[in-house]
């Protein structure tokens, strides 16, 4: 009889919590909420509240809060969204000197308890974190990847969807580069149903919509006071999906980069394949100059970053 899988949560607070939730819902397997000692109570609690959750909704995943590591031990899939949120007034680089120190911790782990899991960073500033964890931790490329491109491309798609009246089901974006607001929207290769959306809009509409995607998560951390959990849970959980289930899933997301579209050494996010094998493939798209010069430009802010990273 097939096991069922384990998906281990690295941090029981907004996010967290909805992606145990949707981990449950999903049927995706036995989910462990894990968090510092101190925050043993809350994840132990979100816990037990969902598994009552699904004596409604008719889900029998097993769900354990707990703040110790060798309840994780084993974990199909590691999603970690550890680390201090936004606050208003601050970027993502502000979070660096504090959140490094944490994936630090989280990836000392994963490589201890986790070492054949696909790891899902949500930690922000993203790109630095999910390097960091790969470096610390030692696991192949294939295996860590960051989750930014699918949020920022379905706030991209929703955007579109509202500016021209029509389903969300229907818009396709594609966004690359760093996880803030150097992200390179690819005009080119957003459609509804395959109808280019330059044919729909103005380039005036499109730009203010770009313009509006690229700060999407300051406004919403400067509308509540925290950054946004609901959307982003649902990407990542998208990203596990395509790697449980083998589904071959093009998405966008920070991967590791040894010569892709010029970068090496560099997680970056670009379009890839996800499906049984982690990271299955990068796909180079063109570019035109100018969206090369902008994902140059992401890429620079990037290793600024990590150059900073290294100092700390």
């Amino acid at each position: 009889m097939p096991r069922r899988h384990k998906i281990a949560l690295i941090g029981a607070g907004n996010i967290g919590g909805e992606l145990a939730a949707l981990a449950a819902r999903e049927h995706l397997g036995d989910v462990v909420l894990y968090d510092i000692p101190d925050k043993e109570g809350l994840a132990k609690g979100k816990a037990l509240d969902l598994e009552q959750n699904g004596s409604i909704l008719g889900y029998d995943s097993s769900i354990t809060g707990t703040s110790n590591w060798d309840d994780c031990a084993g974990a199909d899939v590691v999603i970690v969204t550890a680390g201090v949120p936004r606050k208003p007034g601050m970027s993502r680089d502000d979070l660096l000197s504090i959140n490094l120190k944490i994936i630090r911790n989280v990836a000392e782990n994963v490589k201890a308890k986790c070492k054949d899991a696909f790891v899902i960073v949500i930690s922000n500033p993203l790109d630095a974190m999910v390097y960091e964890l790969k470096k610390v931790s030692g696991l192949a490329k294939n295996k860590v990847v960051g989750m930014a491109g699918v949020l920022d491309a379905a706030r991209l798609q929703l955007f579109l969807a509202r500016e021209l009246g029509v389903s969300v089901k229907d818009v396709r974006a594609m966004v690359l580069g760093g996880h803030g607001d150097t992200m390179v929207p690819v005009t080119a290769y957003c459609t509804v149903n395959g109808v280019p959306i330059r044919q729909l809009i103005s380039k005036e509409k499109l730009d203010a919509i770009v313009t509006r995607t690229a700060g999407g998560g300051g406004e919403i951390v400067k509308l509540m006071g925290t950054s946004a959990y609901y959307a982003p849970a649902s990407a990542a959980i998208s990203m596990a999906k395509a790697y449980l289930r083998d589904e071959k899933r093009l998405l966008p997301a920070a991967a590791y980069c040894e010569g892709e579209y010029g970068y090496k050494d560099l997680y970056i996010g670009v379009p890839v394949v996800i499906g049984a094998g982690g990271v299955e493939k990068i796909v180079q798209i063109e570019l035109t100059a100018e969206e090369k010069a902008n994902l140059d430009k992401s890429a620079a802010a990037v290793r600024e970053l990590l150059e900073a990273s290294r100092k700390l």
